[in-house]
């Protein structure tokens, strides 16, 4: 029904495109992330992506907040269960099994686009507590961390999630080197950044953005597309583009790589 007023009443007639957290399962229920990596049978774990998008698609569901693809050595963090535990390559292995989700063509009607998370370093909080700081050095950064995002991205992940930590001091939705040198310029990713549940506002809590206004200027500058549920993208970005402080162009990049997604998805 939301999906029709979109497209007929209103002004610009684009679709919506509807998210969902399909983590292990639509209507059909599978084992959580961590078991499933367990089995290391990735004909098992895709069949569970396929069966997940068939049913979500059904519903109008056309994006899923998954993989998470976050490498995670403390047994403290209480959010491993959804993830694929310790072992880069094969948390890599399960981040290219995300192309399931999007089935043989991202157009298909029973294809969802994929989006791993949380870009990066989130399974790294100190003493395992959630949403907490991270000090990754950046050869670490490379060989642990980022190597199963670079899988999603191989395997044509249409849509990426920063992580709500920050890195020495960078939260990941203000991190220009990781959205804009290695997603987009290093592994030549098109498709949009979306930001965690209000991990755009959490920068206020990392010490990294004094208020709301600064929050939109940092994140937006950095790369990311979309936010989720902060809300300072719609309250402050007319103001910084009137300063001079965010460039019309910038938001311009933004749309369009949202655009592209939907494009690609048949909406």
């Amino acid at each position: 029904a939301l999906q029709k007023v979109a497209v007929e009443q209103s002004r610009l007639k684009i679709p919506l495109l509807f998210g969902m957290d399909v983590i292990h399962g639509y209507e059909t229920a599978f084992p959580v992330p961590l078991a499933m990596a367990s089995t290391w049978n990735m004909k098992q774990i895709e069949t569970m992506a396929r069966t997940a998008a068939v049913e979500a698609s059904a519903d109008g569901v056309c994006w899923t907040f998954s993989p998470m693809v976050d490498i995670t050595r403390d047994p403290r963090w209480g959010r491993i269960a959804e993830g694929c535990g310790e072992d880069t390559y094969l948390t890599s292995v399960m981040g290219a099994a995300c192309r399931r989700f999007q089935g043989d063509s991202l157009n298909s009607p029973t294809s969802i686009a994929a989006c791993p998370k949380h870009f990066v370093g989130y399974g790294a909080a100190e003493g395992g507590r959630d949403y907490n700081s991270t000090f990754i050095p950046e050869r670490r950064l490379r060989n642990v961390y980022l190597p199963p995002f670079e899988a999603a991205t191989k395997a044509g992940a249409a849509t990426f999630m920063t992580s709500f930590n920050d890195n020495d001091g960078i939260p990941s939705t203000g991190n220009a080197f990781i959205l804009k040198d290695v997603l987009r310029g290093e592994w030549g990713f098109d498709g949009l950044v979306v930001t965690d549940w209000a991990s755009a506002s959490e920068m206020i809590s990392h010490g990294f953005a004094a208020d709301s206004k600064e929050v939109a200027m940092k994140s937006v500058n950095a790369g990311v597309d979309m936010e989720m549920v902060s809300y300072t993208f719609v309250k402050e970005l007319p103001a910084l583009i009137k300063e001079g402080k965010v460039k019309e162009s910038t938001i311009d990049e933004a749309v369009r790589n949202i655009l592209r997604v939907k494009y690609r998805l048949g909406l």
